[in-house]
């Protein structure tokens, strides 16, 4: 087996290369390929990265399906993020599709192309969820901060624009992570993801804020959609920094480390709360919805108790009939001024 297929998963650090004078024996020294090769006795960091994709194919796949199901039933009155959110449920898919053929590959069939086309769909799970959840974010900032400018950039040619440049910069940075080799090539994903990182934690603090702000002159209360903006905001800023922080506070300092601690134990854990996204992203959106379609509301009331108390927390307001003034009893005598307020 090749030696750039014998990495833990996910890795983006590559071995130090051989000297050109000791190609000769390469063939006799390859050991067969293993996902704990390197990290024998090392072995937590990496079960707890595969632990999490498991979840991924279990959970969410079917979620994202679900979102995208439920995206295309909203075509005729689709939100500007729609489609951003669309291609990130797709990316996510085709991320947990590839978790079966890893293991498949690491345990069965042992191929380098097979390897090679894995490590492309890594590429796009590092790029793809970031750069679509910061036009998210982008997105929600304009339509708050300056709904003017929102107003007149609603068209979709934009948003179709924006997810063009964001596919070519994910097969980009993918077809370079499959090739493999390049020096230096870690410290990319390490200042895309602090980038990205900064990006949607100050968008969506700026949104809270403006949110915050916006309350009417002397009033203590928010306004029922604003409020509702602002948990939805609030919920994603938690999500963000749960999925973003681990990798953002521990790939930078590589360094400190030494080389078989960060590639056993620092990059498949920091990994691992990146690759959870695709599962809790779907979940944080669908949870949002006041209604979820295709589903009735005996099976929500019963997967998703808390959702219906919330939604139950303010029910329209209705008069009882009792408190009707009576129909038998003649105008004349019952002026308006002297209605008695017991019930008769």
């Amino acid at each position: 087996m090749e030696m750039n297929a014998s990495l833990p998963l996910n890795s983006t650090s590559f071995p130090t290369q051989l000297p050109l004078n000791t190609t000769a024996d390469i063939n006799a020294t390859v050991k067969p390929f293993s996902v704990f090769d390197g990290c024998d006795h090392q072995v937590e960091g990496i079960l707890f990265d595969l632990t999490l994709q498991i979840v991924n194919v279990v959970v969410g796949i079917p979620a994202n399906m679900l979102v995208i199901a439920i995206l295309i039933s909203n075509r005729k009155e689709p939100s500007t993020s729609d489609l951003f959110l669309g291609c990130l449920a797709f990316m996510d898919i085709y991320f947990g599709v590839m978790t079966p053929i890893t293991f498949l590959n690491l345990y069965h069939w042992k191929s380098k192309n097979v390897w090679s086309s894995i490590k492309f769909s890594y590429g796009v799970k590092d790029t793809s969820g970031p750069l679509f959840l910061s036009c998210i974010c982008l997105d929600r900032l304009v339509a708050v901060i300056f709904p003017v400018l929102f107003g007149q950039l609603k068209h979709i040619k934009y948003r179709l624009s924006l997810s063009a440049l964001v596919f070519c910069l994910t097969f980009a940075y993918s077809a370079a992570k499959m090739v493999g080799g390049l020096p230096n090539f870690e410290k990319v994903f390490t200042g895309e993801i602090l980038a990205t990182f900064v990006w949607m934690t100050v968008c969506n603090a700026s949104i809270l804020w403006a949110l915050k702000k916006s309350r009417g002159a002397g009033k203590d209360e928010m306004h029922p959609m604003k409020k509702k903006a602002f948990k939805t905001v609030l919920f994603i800023l938690c999500i963000i920094v749960l999925n973003y922080l681990p990798p953002v506070a521990l790939f930078p300092f590589e360094d400190v480390y030494s080389p078989d601690v960060f590639r056993c134990y620092v990059q498949p854990v920091g990994f691992a709360f990146l690759n959870i996204s695709s599962t809790i992203q779907p979940i944080s959106y669908l949870v949002r919805l006041e209604k979820v379609p295709f589903f009735s509301d005996t099976c929500v009331k019963k997967w998703c108790p808390c959702v219906c108390a919330e939604s139950n927390k303010n029910p329209p307001a209705q008069n009882p009939p009792a408190q009707n003034p009576p129909a038998q009893n003649p105008p004349a005598q019952n002026p308006p001024a002297q209605n008695p307020t017991s019930q008769a």
